[in-house]
């Protein structure tokens, strides 16, 4: 779940001016490729025996099909637009986040977390903190990381439903209903595996999108003449030339706010996502141990690979349109591209969307299932009927959040702001320390959640209210507290669990 999510606004594509023969062919393709998804995803259901086919994958799958769904789950068409956008005004500064960071995590889950834990043969991250601290542990944390994925779902639902009503005039509020419906009928099927084929799929479609407008803008008479190469080189001398704090990676302002706001921006990336289910159900669904540790670091480096694309056309459009007010991929897109590689582009930005939407849906209904509702004697001894009921109810809350409103999706960064400041730190001392019982979790996941809280909120009435001691704590990234005090919890229950006499936990093996 990479941090940058902002709406995919009717601007970004609205300057793809497709004529109405055009927009019949694009009806045409994506009904088409909504039938081909459907396909696969009954294919897919074949393979579904079980709670751990329908979870994971029966863990059994190989390197290519394990690197491919966790580099479609992170490369969304949403990302895309903001990356270049943020190339375009801020440079590589304003790309910290993603791809740099959201890059990182990748390699770091892979190198540090991705063989203990998936030699503990886990379903759910919530699994984790019970193997470890105890069912307390486990409510807790899934109580936490559920509510966080209800607005990443809405978001997806939103994005795709613009487009229908950018080129359809499908209604709003009639095109989310029915992009949750087709999202949900083929995650519904077959689960991790019906996820897992579609997002392969998925990723080499839109990559093949992201990779022809590349070449097609750098060939540009006014960048490479046809040469993509020379046109590379063209941008970055012309860019270091006239825009040269575009390509700084260090803050030229060496302020303490400025600083700390960087720190956390990288801090914020690189291992906010380590607890999420999204990103561990990949790791848990690999064939090995060591299949989910490469799928992960070679995601990493794709995704940073691939990433740098749309910074680069955002940089590109600095010197191909200096003086003008754009949004760098859908200009250039409809700049460049003829009518049948835009319609294949448009097809790209679904793929990317619909890739991450079902991994939006899936990852909390897996918890939600496995770890919550599976606790009430009705559905225990039904998990395959308790996990697709549980994917039903995620889409329904999707959608409910989808209509409710766009200021709500400003739940997104704070959503992986709570995964951070709640969650990281048990994961990472569950595999590298010995916690005391469920009390050293539960203190950091409590602590960590309210002391992020209190900033966050401190952080928000900086200006309204003019109070010195408030506008000196802020300069604190809400992070960067948030963490601190988890730290703090998680001492403060291992202190407790030895003066009590509770004995420490082997670690896991790494």
């Amino acid at each position: 779940m990479p941090p940058v999510w902002p709406f995919l606004a009717h601007g970004d594509l609205a300057t793809l001016n497709l004529s109405p023969g055009a927009v019949q062919l694009l009806g045409g393709a994506l009904i088409a490729y909504v039938l081909f998804l459907l396909g696969i995803s009954i294919y897919a259901s074949r393979r579904v025996e079980n709670e751990a086919d329908y979870l994971v994958a029966g863990r059994r799958l190989p390197l290519f099909l394990a690197w491919g769904t966790l580099i479609a789950t992170w490369f969304g068409a949403a990302t895309m637009f903001a990356a270049a956008g943020a190339a375009r005004d801020e440079g590589l500064l304003g790309v910290v986040l993603d791809p740099f960071a959201c890059a990182g995590t990748l390699v770091l889950s892979g190198i540090f977390f991705a063989r203990p834990l998936w030699r503990m043969e886990l379903f759910t991250m919530a699994d984790f903190y019970r193997r470890r601290y105890g069912p307390a542990a486990e409510v807790v944390g899934a109580c936490i990381q559920v509510p966080a994925y209800f607005s990443w779902v809405a978001l997806q639902y939103t994005a795709l439903a613009r487009i229908l009503e950018l080129y359809f005039e499908i209604p709003l509020a009639a095109g989310i209903v029915l992009v949750a419906a087709i999202t949900l009928v083929y995650t519904l099927v077959g689960g991790m595996w019906s996820v897992t084929l579609t997002d392969t799929v998925q990723i080499v479609i839109a990559l093949i999108g992201l990779v022809v407008l590349l070449i097609a803008t750098l060939s540009d008479p006014r960048l490479g003449d046809g040469d993509p190469v020379r046109g590379l080189m063209t941008v970055f001398d012309q860019v270091a030339a006239k825009h040269p704090d575009h390509l700084r990676l260090v803050p030229s302002e060496m302020s303490l706010a400025v600083v700390l706001g960087w720190l956390g921006a990288w801090a914020t990336g690189l291992f906010g996502n380590i607890p999420g289910q999204d990103l561990q159900q990949r790791a848990f669904s690999a064939k090995s141990a060591d299949t989910a540790m490469q799928a992960c670091i070679l995601a990493g480096v794709l995704y940073l690979l691939f990433g740098m694309i749309p910074v680069t056309l955002g940089l590109a459009s600095l010197v191909t349109h200096p003086n003008q007010s754009i949004d760098p991929v859908g200009f250039l897109a409809g700049e460049y591209l003829s009518t049948g590689m835009l319609v294949v582009f448009v097809v790209a930005v679904v793929s990317m969307v619909v890739s991450t939407a079902t991994s939006a849906v899936l990852a909390p209904a897996t918890i939600l299932g496995h770890n919550l509702l599976a606790r009430l004697p009705a559905l225990s001894s039904r998990p395959l009927v308790r996990d697709r009921l549980c994917v039903v109810l995620v889409s329904l809350g999707g959608i409910a959040l989808a209509m409710w409103g766009k200021s709500l999706m400003e739940l997104l960064d704070v959503a992986l702001s709570i995964q951070l400041v709640a969650l990281f730190v048990p994961v990472l001392m569950g595999i590298y320390g010995r916690p005391r019982g469920a009390l050293p979790a539960v203190l950091s996941m409590l602590m960590g959640f309210g002391a992020w809280l209190v900033a966050f909120t401190m952080e928000h009435l900086d200006g309204v209210i003019s109070v010195p001691l408030v506008s000196a704590l802020t300069t604190i990234p809400a992070d960067f507290w948030g963490l601190g005090f988890a730290v703090g919890g998680y001492l403060l229950g291992q202190a407790v669990g030895r003066f009590n006499g509770v004995s420490q936990c082997p670690r896991p093996s790494a």
